[in-house]
């Protein structure tokens, strides 16, 4: 009996494991600008997302047809 796996895309991506930030060697001002450039990049990941939904519904469109 032959069995058959069904890989998710996902599986595929790279994990990303970000560094350790000292923040007790970080000015007032530099934790801003961390955190700023952390929401971008928040943003950036969400639109991903975003995308990467409409791309698969619009696979299980396709392949249903």
């Amino acid at each position: 009996m032959e069995h058959f796996y069904c890989m998710d895309t996902d599986d595929l991506e790279p994990i990303f494991k970000p560094n350790e930030v000292d923040f007790g060697a970080m000015s007032i001002e530099e934790l801003r600008e961390y955190i700023a450039n952390l929401e971008k990049e928040i943003e950036k990941a969400k639109s991903y997302i975003s995308s990467k939904g409409k791309d698969r519904i619009n696979a299980e469109e396709l392949f249903k047809k």
